[in-house]
Formats: structure tokens, C-alpha cells, sequence
């Protein structure tokens, strides 16, 4: 039961971790070179894929035609964001202005030979084996590839989280201190006393069936 427990306690909380990891958003310093947009034929990773522009119609759960912001960081290696919305939607960015936003990094696009930089803030995963990207949330300039974003918002919403965590568990460990463990304990000295008396009996149903015998 140890490794059980341990085992269960991992999973739940390599969950929680995964999902936290993919839902907050996270920012980029990069120099974008191209929007377009192709249609996307969803497959086994539609989960990871947010859904068609508010207020539109006609898109499929298989397939649809999606934003894309090209980019490269300041090592030269290329990441390419989606740009969709997420409407009221999980995760809880209640993104409507994907077209908006579409045009301010169009309007951001730079050479190699005359780069401007820019911030990009998104959340997500990016798996060249899975076909899954980040979704873009917002863009701005920044003075550099050597910028520095303070996520603000991460240090915060996690600092809360944990603090949450640790009162609801320090609850629970009064909780059972003073409410369950002394049912627990009583419990288990019926059960021993009970066990006490099967194995009286027992012994005295052996001695008559001994005598019996004999």
C-alpha cells in the first residue's frame, strides 16, 4: 500500500504540474518573419487545439483554416505559434481578437539584417511529433534579444495556489488529528479486544474438542 499511495500521489500531482505547465502563459523574445493562414486537418492532437473565431461558422472539429505567426528566437531557432481564439472557452484567456492581433504581427514582421524584436506572450506546448503549437495571446516590442519578462502573473497565481494547497492540507491534518484518528484508534481497540476474545474462545473450543477426542 505504500507504493500505492505513492504512486497515486505522483500521478495526481504530475497532472496538476502538466497542466499548469501548458495553461500558463509564458513569454518569448523573437523576431517574426511571417503570418499566414492554412487549413488544419485535426487528428489524434485536436485536443490540443482551441477553437474557431467567435461569432464564426462553418468550421468543422476535423478541420478549419488557422492563424500562423512564423518566428525565430535570438539563438536562429525558428518557433511558430498559432493564433486562435479562445473564446469563453478553457484554458480562461477569453481571447476574441485573434484578427487584431494577426495584423500587429504582421505589422511587427523584420529581416534578419534589420530585426525588431518583440515580446511574445502564449501558452501551450510545441511538438514537431505531434503537430501541437502555442497559441499566441499578445505581441509588443521590446528594446532587444536580451529583454527580460518578468512573469508577474505566473509568480503570483502560483504563489496563491500553493498557499492554498498548504492551508487546505494543514486543515486536513487538524481535521483528522481531532476528529478521525481517535475514532481510528477506538475502532482498532474493538477490533483487538474482539480479536482477543475469538482467540479465547478458540482455545477453549480446542481443549473441549481435544477432551472429546480423548
Amino acid at each position: 500500500m505504500f507504493y500505492v499511495k505513492w504512486a497515486i500521489l505522483i500521478l495526481f500531482w504530475g497532472t496538476v504540474a502538466a497542466v499548469l505547465h501548458y495553461t500558463l502563459p509564458h513569454h518569448d523574445i523573437v523576431r517574426i518573419v511571417n503570418t499566414e493562414v492554412r487549413r488544419v486537418d485535426f487528428g489524434d492532437n485536436s485536443i490540443f487545439w482551441a477553437q474557431h473565431d467567435s461569432g464564426q461558422e462553418g468550421s468543422t472539429t476535423t478541420g478549419r483554416d488557422v492563424r500562423f505567426i512564423e518566428a525565430f528566437r535570438a539563438n536562429g531557432k525558428p518557433i511558430v505559434y498559432r493564433n486562435e481564439d479562445t473564446g469563453w472557452g478553457w484554458p480562461p484567456y477569453f481571447k476574441l481578437d485573434s484578427s487584431n492581433l494577426q495584423a500587429e504581427a504582421r505589422d511587427l514582421i523584420s529581416t534578419k539584417e534589420d530585426p525588431t524584436w518583440v515580446a511574445m506572450r502564449a501558452y501551450g506546448w510545441r511538438s514537431e511529433f505531434m503537430s501541437i503549437f502555442p497559441n499566441a495571446v499578445s505581441v509588443r516590442p521590446v528594446s532587444g534579444p536580451d529583454y527580460r519578462v518578468i512573469n508577474w502573473f505566473n509568480i503570483v497565481f502560483l504563489t496563491l495556489f500553493v498557499a492554498i494547497i498548504w492551508a487546505i492540507w494543514s486543515r486536513w491534518r487538524r481535521f483528522r488529528r481531532n476528529r478521525l484518528d481517535p475514532v481510528f484508534d477506538e475502532w482498532g481497540d474493538s477490533l483487538e479486544e474482539a480479536g482477543d476474545r475469538m482467540a479465547a474462545s478458540g482455545g477453549r473450543f480446542r481443549r473441549w474438542l481435544d477432551g472429546w477426542r480423548r
